[in-house]
């Protein structure tokens, strides 16, 4: 238990731990963002080793933001991140193999709760503090990057499942043998609709048209997704198709998902989403056309309002607020 100290600045540490790096930040309890760092994920195999070392470097940011600062707790969003064992568990993308114990590693360092969970969740948790969904219980949030990641939010609680696991739409599968998925599956709506998934339908475009694109510039390594989004924005038909197709395949994903949350709002954040009304338009149109009678024009389609610099450590930092309070 925190004990309170009146007439001080509470804080709590958002932490969000990356493949390659850690983004960490103090914030307040209205969402600003009083400091931020980083740290290199991989400075040893050792988890225990990374935690120490990141414990080191909060504490000397806490300190020296003043005397008049109280941290109230810590909050990380991780691959795999396990809110109810506090571990990391079987994380592809991390050196750090099998269950890791990291919050318990944390405990070793700080007299404050510490919460962990992946970042998906964090973001839904800190859309729901501090964003758009503040006055919504019920809400879907799907964040777009490398991945596809979802929180699942019902009657103003996070949904874990009975082990700390659910909400994974970006696995669900979204076609038969399609292209291979890092969690080991064929056709996951992640390997179409993450921004390695817009490149991978550009290329597929490319291949099986001869139409005209500024796209056919660029190689496979070269292009990304924020390629496609401006070709589309200035008017290539292709990059168009592309992101119409991706739409497709999101706006059906999210109308299966609406058949067993019933959710007000469907937030989406991340990379892809800055592509704006490219990406929101087909996936409301598409949404729309799959979802149930009874669902129809119940369900907005909304870009997050997190802070798109801090966002990740924001929705990691409101785990402490959303579990205190």
């Amino acid at each position: 238990m925190v004990q309170i100290t009146m007439n001080m600045k509470q804080v709590a540490v958002g932490i969000d731990i990356g493949g390659t790096n850690t983004v960490y930040g103090i914030v307040d309890k209205e969402g600003n963002c009083l400091f931020k760092d980083n740290l290199a994920t991989y400075i040893s195999d050792d988890a225990r080793v990374f935690v120490a070392a990141l414990s080191e470097k909060i504490k000397n940011s806490v300190a020296d933001l003043g005397v008049d600062v109280q941290l109230m707790g810590i909050g990380i969003g991780a691959p795999n991140g396990n809110f109810y064992k506090g571990t990391i568990d079987f994380a592809p993308n991390l050196s750090w193999k099998g269950i890791v114990p990291l919050v318990d590693y944390f405990k070793e360092h700080f007299n404050v709760p510490v919460f962990l969970t992946n970042d998906a969740n964090a973001a839904a948790i800190g859309e729901m503090i501090y964003g758009g969904a503040r006055d919504i219980k019920n809400f879907i949030m799907i964040t777009l990057g490398t991945g596809l990641g979802s929180g699942i939010v019902v009657n103003g609680q996070l949904v874990y499942g009975h082990d700390g696991f659910a909400g994974e739409i970006g696995h669900v599968i979204v076609k038969d043998n399609g292209r291979q998925c890092g969690c080991g599956r064929r056709g996951c709506l992640e390997t179409y609709c993450s921004a390695p998934g817009i490149k991978r339908t550009a290329f597929e475009m490319m291949l099986d048209s001869n139409e005209k694109s500024a796209l056919h510039e660029y190689t496979f390594k070269k292009l990304n997704s924020k390629i496609v989004a401006e070709a589309a924005q200035e008017g290539d038909e292709l990059a168009l198709k592309v992101f119409n197709l991706t739409g497709k395949i999101l706006g059906k994903a999210l109308a299966n998902a609406v058949a067993y949350t019933s959710p007000e709002a469907i937030f989406i954040f991340g990379g892809p989403a800055q592509a704006g009304e490219l990406i929101f338009e087909p996936t409301r149109r598409y949404l729309e056309k799959n979802l149930l009678q009874i669902y129809k024009n119940k369900v907005k389609v909304l870009p997050s309002e997190l802070p798109i610099g801090n966002a990740a450590i924001v929705g990691a930092s409101a785990l402490v607020w959303n579990e205190i309070d």
